[in-house]
C-alpha cells in the first residue's frame, strides 16, 4: 500500500483501520470529492483535495467528482457568519465550465467520473428530499459551531442552509461513495454523509480530512475574498511573485500539500535558505500549471523586478483620451484599483509608483502627454499615455 496516500497531507481518517483493510484487500474504492462552482477560478487551496483525488486515481481507484450545480445555488454555510449569497443558474453554468478546464490540469479526465448533482435533485421530485429530511435532526444541525455563533449574534439561519449537509450526504448515496475527501472545516458535512448513507441502507463511507491552506498573508484560509490567493490560471509572473511572498513558516506546508517534492529535503533546504526553498517551490508549482519554460521565465522576471528593482521585460500599454487625471482616478480608469477607496488605500500604503517614484498624494494630477510607467504593488505594471 502507498503510505503517502493515507499519510501525506492527511489530518484525520474515519475509519482509518477499515480504510487500510479494504485497500490492502485490493478493493477498488469509489472516492468522492464535491465542489460547488461558486467562482470561475480555482486557486491553490482548491487543489489540495483535488491532488489527493489524483493520488487515488494513480493508485487504481475510481475518482468521482461531484460538481454541485444544484447546491451552489444554496451555498455551503460552513464557516460563514452570514447567509451565503445564492448564485443564478447562469452564473453556476459559467463557473463549472471553467472548473472542468482547470481540474483537467490535475486529474486524469479520461478516467474521471463526473456528476452534476442537479441530475438527481432536479429530476427526482420532492419525495426523495422529504425522505432525506428524515435522515438528520434539527438538534444535530444547530450544534454546528458556525450556526451556534450566528444564533448567538442574532443572525438568521434559513431552513435551506440547514438542509445543505443532507444534500451533500445524498450525493454520497447517489454515487455509492466508499470514501469522501474534504477539508477539516467540512467534518460535519462529511460525517453527515455517513449518516445519510446509513439512513438509506447503504454502507457508510470512510472520510479523509485534509488541512486548510493559509493564503499568502499566512493567516487566513486562502480565498479570493481575502485577497490572499494564488490562482492556477494566473500569469506565471504573478504566481511566482505571490508564492515568493508566502511567509517562511508555511513553505514546508505548501511543499507537502501542493507538490510531490521530497519533504525531508525541502525541510532541510528551508532551514538553510528559505528564499532559495521558495524559489524551488514557485518553479515547481508554475511548472505544474503552466510549463517549465514559463516557470524559468517567471523566475527571471521576479529577479529583474523584485531583486534588481527593474521594470518587467514586457509591460502592457493603455491609452487614455485625457491629458491628465488625478492619481485616484488614474488607478480606476486603468483598472489597477476597483474603487476609489481601494485606490486611496493603495496610495496610503505606499503601493503606487509612477516612473519608479512612490506616490503619496491621492489628489495629485498626473500628466499623460508623455508615457508613464504606472506600478501598483510589486508585480502590476502598466504603460499609460494620452491618445
Amino acid at each position: 500500500m502507498n503510505n503517502g496516500l493515507l499519510v501525506r497531507g492527511v489530518v484525520e481518517l474515519i475509519e482509518k483501520d477499515h480504510l487500510e483493510e479494504v485497500i490492502k484487500g485490493g478493493k477498488k474504492l469509489r472516492v468522492k470529492f464535491g465542489i460547488d462552482p461558486t467562482a470561475p477560478d480555482l486557486h491553490l487551496g482548491h487543489t489540495v483535495p483535488i491532488r489527493k483525488l489524483r493520488q487515488f486515481q494513480d493508485a487504481g481507484h475510481q475518482a468521482v467528482l461531484i460538481i454541485g450545480d444544484f447546491t451552489a445555488r444554496i451555498g455551503d454555510p460552513t464557516g460563514r457568519s452570514e447567509e451565503r449569497k445564492p448564485l443564478s443558474e447562469k452564473e453556476v453554468k459559467i463557473n463549472f465550465k471553467e472548473y472542468l478546464k482547470q481540474v483537467s490540469k490535475i486529474l486524469n479526465i479520461k478516467k474521471l467520473e463526473v456528476h452534476y448533482n442537479s441530475e438527481w435533485f432536479l429530476k427526482e421530485g420532492v419525495a426523495p428530499i422529504l425522505e432525506l429530511s428524515r435522515a438528520g435532526t434539527i438538534q444535530q444541525v444547530l450544534h454546528r459551531a458556525d450556526f451556534k455563533k450566528r444564533i448567538e449574534e442574532g443572525h438568521d439561519i434559513t431552513m435551506l442552509e440547514m438542509m445543505y449537509p443532507l444534500f451533500q450526504g445524498y450525493d454520497s448515496v447517489k454515487v455509492k461513495a466508499n470514501l469522501e475527501i474534504g477539508g477539516t472545516d467540512q467534518k460535519f458535512n462529511l460525517l453527515m454523509g455517513r449518516r445519510v448513507q446509513r439512513h438509506f441502507g447503504m454502507p457508510e463511507q470512510d472520510v479523509m480530512m485534509l488541512p486548510l491552506l493559509e493564503g499568502t498573508d499566512g493567516v487566513k484560509k486562502m480565498g479570493k475574498s481575502h485577497g490572499n490567493y494564488v490562482g492556477i490560471n494566473e500569469k506565471p509572473e504573478i504566481m511566482f511573485g505571490k508564492i515568493m511572498s508566502v511567509p517562511d513558516n508555511l513553505i514546508v506546508k505548501y511543499v507537502e500539500l501542493l507538490t510531490d517534492l521530497d519533504l525531508d529535503k525541502m525541510s532541510a533546504e528551508t532551514k538553510k535558505d528559505p528564499r532559495a526553498a521558495k524559489m524551488v517551490l514557485a518553479r515547481e508549482i508554475i511548472g505544474m500549471y503552466h510549463s517549465k519554460s514559463a516557470a524559468k521565465k517567471a523566475e527571471g522576471e521576479f529577479i529583474r523586478v523584485v531583486s534588481n528593482k527593474e521594470a518587467p521585460s514586457e509591460v502592457q500599454s493603455q491609452k487614455l483620451k485625457v491629458k491628465s487625471l488625478p492619481l485616484v482616478d488614474l488607478l480606476i480608469e486603468t483598472k489597477m484599483a476597483s474603487s476609489k477607496s481601494e485606490a486611496r488605500r493603495l496610495i496610503e500604503q505606499g503601493g503606487v509608483k509612477i516612473n519608479g517614484e512612490k506616490q503619496d498624494e491621492s489628489s495629485k494630477i498626473i500628466g499623460l502627454e508623455k508615457e508613464i510607467l504606472l506600478q501598483v504593488g510589486k508585480h502590476k505594471f502598466l504603460k499609460v499615455l494620452n491618445k
